[in-house]
């Protein structure tokens, strides 16, 4: 498409192709009867499973005269979206649109069980994903699985695109001790993967060993961003609004791990950090002399209308993303929170436990996926022999990943 943004007495045309693509979820939709064959369908999806034309997958679904939909079934945040706090149980209950039972899979239970299953052949899996190991929806897909194997049901993973591109992987792999909800299995960071490559990683290395199958997207290619293709954008959950957002994500969720706000109940979560306690001027000017690679921290005063300091000014820095091929935000986020921690030692303060439901772990060990970061900082290591020390675990899982990668 062709833009004209008007500046004064000048008019600047930028061209933009964007690549076109193929949903998995749409070649299902196109050919029902080759995937599902007649099956009686469970779909896990939320208020992003949409097609092209922003319709979403249930509705399709449940409208197809060749498609037997069942049930349904929620994530985290709730089928349609409707839920904006991070940790609060979502209810089952009956979706208002196509009257259906929907199973909550973020409540007293996390899989789901055999009478959810009870008329269910098949599950089909339709979610967008945001490239990072520390978001559960692909753990919804994961214990999906893991319940399709004990039962003996069909999995289908219908692909999309990773919004944050295919090519960049980063950051530290997860201990397993460390398991949770935002964090499985042994995976750095920023993966680089696809639901749809996760689902196999998880299948056959991991061995949950269901019969599962995996509709490709048409036409995505590794480096491709999502706003470099055709592929419907809808936020994936309340405080994930924008590619932006999705960016700098696998870096500054670590401050969900700290009593200083990650931006939620503003317009840039994820993007806005700061605390009552901190001097903005004093914090960018210290974040930006540490040279990280294509982004700016600018100095700003924010105040979130809920969750951590809600009604009060906090100062910090909005993170400014100026070549994101550049950007290695996982580092930039750690970076983020030790330079709080070494400039406020007296304010500075780790989330309270529990995070997810696990009690007996420092909620930032939860996130981090280790203890090793946070001791660290408390021991007064510096950052660069922090990042050293994820070298040797990055690059046996890097070799691993080689073996399931679709595009």
């Amino acid at each position: 498409m062709t833009l004209t943004l008007d500046r004064g007495v000048q008019q600047v045309k930028v061209n933009r192709t964007l690549q076109p693509v193929v949903l998995g979820v749409e070649k299902l939709l196109e050919d029902p009867d080759n995937f599902l064959k007649g099956a009686r369908v469970g779909l896990i999806c939320n208020q992003a499973s949409v097609d092209h034309g922003f319709r979403h997958v249930a509705d399709l679904f449940f409208q197809h005269p060749k498609i037997q939909l069942t049930a349904l079934f929620g994530p985290q945040h709730g089928i349609r979206g409707d839920l904006q706090d991070n940790m609060i149980e979502t209810d089952h209950g009956v979706d208002r649109k196509t009257g259906l039972p929907v199973h909550s899979l973020y409540s007293e239970t996390r899989e789901p069980t055999e009478a959810m299953l009870k008329d269910v052949d098949v599950l089909v899996f339709d979610m967008q994903d945001v490239g990072c190991r520390i978001y559960t929806f692909v753990y919804t897909m994961a214990n999906c699985m893991k319940a399709a194997k004990k039962l003996g049901k069909r999995m289908i993973v219908c692909d999309r695109p990773n919004p944050i591109n295919g090519s960049a992987v980063a950051g530290n792999v997860l201990e397993p001790e460390f398991a949770s909800f935002v964090g499985q299995f042994p995976i750095p960071t920023r993966h680089g993967m696809t639901p749809g490559e996760l689902a196999q990683l998880f299948n056959k290395h991991f061995n949950i060993d269901c019969e599962l199958e995996v509709i490709k997207v048409d036409g995505w290619r590794r480096e491709l961003w999502h706003d470099e293709t055709d592929a419907p954008w809808v936020l994936p959950s309340p405080n994930m609004p924008t590619i932006e957002a999705a960016t700098v994500f696998p870096g500054t969720v670590h401050f969900e791990g700290t009593q200083m706000s990650e931006g939620r109940g503003t317009t840039k979560p994820f993007e806005l950090i700061g605390a009552p306690y901190i001097d903005p001027d004093a914090y960018a000017d210290k974040l930006n002399g540490l040279g990280l690679n294509g982004v700016y921290f600018r100095a700003s005063v924010f105040q979130p209308t809920f969750q951590k300091h809600a009604g009060v000014s906090c100062g910090g820095v909005q993170i400014h993303v100026l070549d994101r091929d550049a950007f290695e935000s996982v580092s930039a986020g750690i970076a983020m929170v030790k330079t709080a921690y070494d400039m406020y030692p007296d304010q500075f303060r780790w989330k309270e436990a529990p995070y997810e439901y696990v009690y007996d772990k420092n909620p930032f060990d939860v996130i981090s996926g280790t203890d090793k970061i946070r001791i660290a900082f408390e021991q007064g290591i510096e950052l660069r022999e922090i990042l050293n020390s994820w070298k040797k675990p990055f690059a046996e899982f890097s070799e691993t990943r080689n073996g399931y990668l679709l595009y």
